[in-house]
């Protein structure tokens, strides 16, 4: 069972950018799809982005399309979540995630324990 550790998260004020890593250990996550969730206060958790293991595309929810770019290292059995021009409704609890092994999946199989992002107008 592969354990994912999130860290990077933080307070920034709107328009700047943070790096969420997603550390994987007990197993290697190069054959699988790797996404990014969040839930903000009194929400759902919610799909963010994900990236597909074998030819390393990425798809995104909408609302972040072109502000947030998801990349992982397979040599350092990582994923990473770019996130740039935030904005205060960006701020929620940010998972990593192993995803279900299809093309373009949304539908994680685990998780990690998330990192806070606060954005402050």
């Amino acid at each position: 069972q592969v354990q994912l550790v999130e860290s990077g998260g933080g307070l920034v004020q709107a328009g700047g950018s943070l790096r969420l890593s997603c550390a994987a250990s007990g197993g290697t996550i190069r054959t699988y799809p790797m996404g990014w969730f969040r839930q903000a206060p009194g929400k759902e958790r919610e799909f963010v982005g994900g990236i597909n293991w074998s030819d390393g595309t990425t798809y995104y929810e909408d609302s972040v399309k072109g502000r947030f770019i998801i990349t992982r290292d397979n040599a350092k059995n990582a994923v990473y979540l770019h996130m740039n021009s935030l904005k205060p409704e960006d701020t929620a609890v940010y998972y990593c995630a192993v995803l279900s092994s299809y093309r373009d999946s949304r539908v994680p199989d685990s998780w990690g324990q998330g990192t806070q992002v606060t954005v402050s107008s």
